[in-house]
C-alpha cells in the first residue's frame, strides 16, 4: 500500500473544494423560508381557494418570531418560496390558484399592490 492513503479526489468535486463537507448541507443551512413553511397546517398551498390559503398564511406569518420583516413580506415570501420550489411540479391550475392568492395575502393584510 502507498504512503499516501488517502484516495484521490476529482477536481472540481465539492470533497474536494470545501475538504469534508459537502456544499450547502453544513450546520445552519436549511434556508428561513422552509422551515417557516414547516410551521404552516398540512396541505395549505394545495387548497383550490385563493382566499383560504391566505387567511391560512397570515396567522402564520403574524406569530413567527424569527422573522425579521413585517407579517405581509413574511407571508408573501412563504406562498413565493413555495411557487418557486414547487413550481415544477404543479399543474397550471393550482400555479393559478396560488398566483391569485398573492392578491388576496394583500387583501387579507390590508395592502396595496404598490406598498
Amino acid at each position: 500500500m502507498p504512503a499516501n492513503r488517502h484516495r484521490r479526489r476529482q477536481i472540481g468535486t465539492p470533497v474536494a473544494i470545501f475538504g469534508n463537507r459537502s456544499a450547502g448541507h453544513g450546520k445552519g443551512s436549511c434556508s428561513h423560508e422552509e422551515s417557516s413553511l414547516k410551521d404552516l397546517a398540512p396541505e395549505v398551498f394545495k387548497q383550490s381557494s385563493p382566499h383560504r390559503i391566505a387567511v391560512s398564511l397570515k396567522p402564520s406569518a403574524q406569530q413567527k418570531h424569527r422573522r425579521k420583516s413585517e407579517p405581509f413580506r413574511s407571508a408573501m415570501s412563504m406562498l413565493n418560496f413555495y411557487i418557486n420550489r414547487a413550481g415544477r411540479n404543479l399543474g397550471k391550475k393550482q400555479v393559478a390558484v396560488l398566483e391569485r392568492a398573492k392578491t388576496e395575502l394583500r387583501q387579507v393584510f390590508h395592502k396595496t399592490a404598490g406598498q
